[in-house]
């Protein structure tokens, strides 16, 4: 198998033994990001994600990564536990900057660090931090990414490939220049991670107060394509497209790296947007919400009935990507 995701059909596979009891709500499924359970009266919600792509800003990726996972079931992120993984030879001021992202990312948002695990092993040629957040949520306002209705309305809000933007700019400045691109789009898209930034917290939040919510998923790995398709399969449902629409949510220095390295936007990782199904009788109230708070949202496209598929309004299939176009870039320039 190649670098990325399991394959869904592998995936599936292996999650259908698993047992499960009378407390568990939420539990192991292809396209779900978060698992919740019944807790005390209240619904405790958790989500693990390890960051792999990149070390640069790790920390801060990690727990934006991992309550984004959380705020897209209309839960609130609590508590974040991190295994910092690290190659012999690392030095401690790479362990404590490490700590000190993921403090500081963890305060941004309201979050408490509560422990984890920390090694120097050679398992790792560069820092790996795994993630772990919990968070809580009463059961009438869960949301699952299964809960998409045909009719509903689709919206993005926050643009796409936001991450894997980010990611290039910093770390394929130097590929990117010798192919000819200027150094302003590079520029431009290496602030991604803060401005407009990849946590969506925020987002969820307004979605939730907004209303009419009926499901929300996080977009990371495979890019917005593979979301779709998670969301579609999550659903037992398809979705029709407007491609133009989806296009104009591609901020221009996303564009143009990706057309210099030959990358499809569509399947590059996609942290810093947010897909939000919704009745159609909210989705104008949605739209407002979001610019009043000047963030970038759009309405995409439908929710359909499965027979339908996934594909843009022209009648053209969402292309699927095997794997992120992130690692296929990384593993041809080895």
């Amino acid at each position: 198998m190649k670098t990325g995701k399991l394959p869904p059909d592998i995936l599936t596979r292996l999650l259908s033994g698993t047992r499960t009891d009378p407390t568990v709500i939420v539990g192991p499924a292809y396209g779900e990001d978060a698992a919740a359970v019944r807790f005390g009266g209240r619904v405790l919600v958790a989500a693990a994600d390890p960051i792999t792509f990149t070390t640069d800003r790790i920390g801060r990726y990690a727990v934006s990564i991992n309550a984004n996972d959380i705020a897209v079931l209309g839960a609130t992120p609590r508590y974040f536990l991190a295994t910092i993984l690290l190659p012999p030879g690392s030095a401690e001021s790479e362990a404590e900057s490490v700590f000190n992202e993921i403090e500081a990312a963890c305060r941004a948002i309201g979050v408490t660090l509560i422990g984890g695990h920390t090694e120097i092993t050679s398992a790792a040629s560069r820092i790996v931090v795994s993630g772990c957040m919990l968070g809580e949520a009463d059961e009438s306002s869960l949301i699952r990414t299964s809960g998409a209705r045909v009719g509903n309305a689709l919206i993005l809000a926050g643009g796409y490939a936001i991450e894997g933007t980010a990611i290039l700019a910093r770390e394929a400045a130097d590929d990117l220049r010798s192919r000819g691109l200027t150094d302003e789009p590079i520029l431009r898209a290496s602030v991604y991670l803060d401005d407009p930034g990849i946590c969506i917290a925020n987002y969820a939040n307004i979605a939730m107060r907004t209303g009419g919510v009926t499901a929300m998923h996080d977009p990371t790995e495979g890019g917005i394509a593979t979301a779709i398709h998670e969301m579609a399969a999550a659903g037992d449902c398809g979705f029709v497209i407007d491609r133009e629409a989806l296009d104009d949510l591609c901020r221009l220095p996303c564009k143009a790296i990706c057309d210099a390295l030959g990358l499809d936007p569509l399947g590059l990782l996609a942290s810093g947007s947010l897909l939000i199904a919704v009745d159609t009788d909210f989705a104008a109230a949605q739209l407002s919400a979001f610019e009043r708070e000047g963030i970038t949202a759009a309405r995409i496209g439908v929710v359909t009935d499965k027979q339908q598929g996934t594909r843009f309004a022209d009648g053209s299939p969402m292309p699927s990507f095997a794997r992120d176009e992130i690692a296929r870039y990384f593993d041809e320039t080895k």
